[in-house]
């Protein structure tokens, strides 16, 4: 499940990408427009600095731009620097793996489920960009994604 730190920060991102390249965004601005915790949102675009997905000026004109175009962020990317692997159990995730110790890997039914369900999130998040997430106008999805919206 995504974690409040994870939606606040592609949020954040969101609202980035739809500034004026090179313009900066005030964190206060951002936190009030998307409903954020400020201090929360503070140490979220600390993250993404850190992790090269925003930059950052100090002053009284400072504040917070995309580091790169929106069409080049993987959400995927996003999710897995703030919320960390995408799989659901260690064992079926590919970046932090951990074998189990209560069952035989080669025949577990959980783990097998739990890799598609990886594959799945994986699929959808690493070939969607944050330029495509800000401009969707979420009338290309099935009926049945809809409805449960």
């Amino acid at each position: 499940m995504l974690t409040k730190k994870g939606k606040y920060g592609l949020k954040a991102l969101v609202h980035l990408s739809k500034m004026p390249a090179g313009q900066l965004a005030f964190v206060g601005d951002i936190a009030a427009s998307n409903n954020i915790p400020k201090k929360f949102l503070d140490a979220i675009l600390g993250e993404l600095r850190n992790a090269g997905f925003v930059q950052s000026r100090k002053g009284k004109d400072g504040g917070y731009r995309l580091a790169r175009p929106a069409a080049e962020i993987k959400i995927g990317h996003v999710v897995r620097v703030l919320d960390g692997p995408l799989a659901p159990l260690s064992c079926a995730s590919r970046t932090q793996y951990q074998r189990c110790e209560d069952c035989n890997e080669a025949n577990c039914e959980v783990r097998h489920m739990m890799l598609e369900v990886r594959h799945a999130i994986a699929e959808v998040l690493d070939n969607r960009s944050l330029a495509a997430m800000r401009d969707a106008d979420n009338d290309d999805y099935p009926p049945e994604v809809i409805s449960q919206i």
